[in-house]
């Protein structure tokens, strides 16, 4: 697998914002968000090959107890996009029989039968598809991958899930809405809506309108902490 970047940092979005967690960053992706924040792990893919057995070796040596602190019980396998490599499966096996709790972050364009303690959804709404004036390829080739209701259906069917929604616009607050009536396999209570941004200040004020519609309209507001703790930038 291309590996993007491993580290331990503190989960900052979903139901597990704040626990200490192994990241394992895959390199590549199907998709182009024009909103990437992580364009070397699709954009301009980076990262170095290694085997399932080097990842968790690294992965043991970065949940071992640092200080006083104990060891790291959870592991985040995002990108890119993790579910491009079939070596996942085998990967995600070898960590959960390692005793650790697996999260998969994937924006469920592609299923394969991994096992895991989390599937973290990220539908790709209009938003996501990146102008024509870069390159116009990906912007086809984006907007014609980026919703797979099959694949999603499936994976909220099999697996303890959550589902991230990353707007930008109050436009954006219906074609959510729209999403969940054509996937009312989606429990409300399990999709969040997360502000898009890189920057506190283009942040709160996205939450000022995004969190009371999360309030009045029964779904999670989910902010993205990792940025508050240490700004935009790689390792965390």
């Amino acid at each position: 697998m291309r590996i993007a970047e491993l580290f331990r940092s503190l989960q900052g979005e979903g139901r597990l914002t704040g626990t200490e967690s192994v990241f394992v960053r895959t390199s590549g992706c199907n998709l182009r968000c024009g909103y990437c924040d992580t364009p070397f792990a699709s954009w301009s893919p980076e990262g170095e090959e290694l085997s399932v057995e080097e990842i968790v070796v690294r992965v043991e040596q970065l949940a071992a107890p640092a200080d006083r602190a104990g060891a790291v019980e959870h592991v985040v396998i995002t990108g890119g996009e993790p579910m491009l490599y079939a070596e996942l499966i085998p990967l995600c096996r070898q960590l959960r029989a390692l005793g650790m709790h697996v999260t998969i972050e994937t924006a469920a364009t592609l299923y394969l039968p991994v096992e895991c303690d989390l599937m973290s959804i990220s539908p790709k709404l209009r938003n996501s598809t990146p102008a024509a004036t870069g390159d116009p390829r990906w912007t086809w080739r984006h907007e014609t991958a980026r919703h797979a209701p099959d694949v999603v259906r499936r994976l909220v069917g099999e697996y303890d899930y959550q589902v991230k929604f990353v707007v930008d616009q109050p436009d954006d607050l219906a074609e959510v809405e729209v999403y969940l009536a054509e996937l009312p396999e989606i429990d409300r209570a399990r999709a969040m809506l997360m502000p898009q941004g890189i920057d506190l200040e283009e942040l709160a004020a996205k939450a000022a309108w995004i969190e009371p519609y999360c309030a009045r309209h029964g779904l999670i507001y989910c902010p993205r902490r990792q940025i508050e703790w240490f700004g935009s930038r790689r390792g965390t």
